[in-house]
C-alpha cells in the first residue's frame, strides 16, 4: 500500500550508530564529573573514586537522519597500571584524555595515557583512534607548570586531534568538547564504509547496556 512507504522509506535513509568512547586520565581530574555533566547536566563535589570502570550512555539525535548512541566508558585513574585496560579499551572509537589543570603531575602523565592507549586499540586502517585532551577545572587557578598556551604543539606532537579547556563545574566546553570528537569519529566511519557501521549489526559487544536507560553504573561512583 502506498501509505505505508512513506515511513519505510524514511527508516532506510536514517542511520543509527553506537560509539564506544573513552574518558581517562590520573585520579581526581574529573572524568566522573565531565561525564555526569555531559549525560545528566548534573554536578557533585562529592563522588568517590571509580573503581574499574563505570558505563554512562548519551542518545543524540546528530541531525534528521542520524543518532548517535555514545557510550562513555569512565576508566579508573589507577587502571593504566593495572592488565585490564587492553580490555576497557577493546572496540573503542574515540577518547577524552583528561588532566587537572589545577595540578601539573596529572598533565604530566597525559602522554603516558595517551602512549597506553595507542598500544592497545587502532582504527581498522591501523590509525589511533581520535584523541581529545581536556584541561580540566579551568574554573579553578591553574598550576603553573603547564602553559596551555603550548597546548596545540603538544597536541600536534602528542597525536591528539584537539584540545579544549573544560570545566564540570561550570559547564565549560563540555558538550563542545564532546561534539567535535563525534565529529571526527563519523568522518573515520565514512571512510571504512561496510555494513558494520549499521546499527542492526553493531561493531561492539554491548550486552552490559541493552536496557535503554540513559546510565548504566556498575560500581558506585567516582571522580572529582
Amino acid at each position: 500500500m502506498a501509505g505505508g512507504e512513506g515511513p519505510v522509506s524514511g527508516v532506510a535513509e536514517s542511520r543509527e550508530h553506537l560509539f564506544k568512547v573513552l574518558v581517562i586520565g590520573e585520579l581526581g581530574v574529573g572524568k566522573t564529573s565531565i561525564i555526569k555533566r555531559y549525560v545528566h547536566q548534573l554536578f557533585s563535589q562529592h563522588y568517590r573514586a571509580t573503581i574499574g570502570v563505570d558505563f554512562a550512555l548519551k542518545v543524540i539525535n546528530w541531525d534528521s537522519k542520524t543518532l548517535v548512541r555514545l557510550q562513555l566508558w569512565d576508566i579508573a585513574g589507577q587502571e593504566r597500571f593495572g592488565n585490564m585496560t587492553r580490555v576497557y579499551y577493546k572496540e573503542a572509537v574515540g577518547a577524552f584524555v583528561v588532566f587537572d589543570v589545577t595540578r601539573g603531575s596529572t598533565f604530566e602523565a597525559v602522554s603516558k595515557w595517551k602512549h597506553d592507549l595507542d598500544s592497545k586499540v587502532l582504527l581498522p586502517n591501523g590509525s589511533p583512534i581520535p584523541a581529545v585532551l581536556l584541561a580540566n577545572k579551568c574554573d579553578q587557578k591553574k598550576d603553573g607548570s603547564q602553559n596551555l598556551s603550548q597546548m596545540d604543539q603538544f597536541c600536534r606532537e602528542g597525536g591528539f586531534i584537539g584540545w579544549f579547556e573544560t570545566s564540570a563545574k561550570d559547564n565549560i566546553n563540555i558538550d563542545e568538547a564532546a561534539r567535535f570528537l563525534v565529529e571526527n569519529i563519523l568522518a573515520n566511519y565514512k571512510t571504512f564504509p561496510n555494513e558494520e557501521n549499521d546499527v542492526g549489526k553493531p561493531r561492539l559487544d554491548l550486552d552490559p547496556l541493552k536496557a535503554e536507560s540513559k546510565s548504566h553504573f556498575m560500581l558506585n561512583r567516582s571522580i572529582l
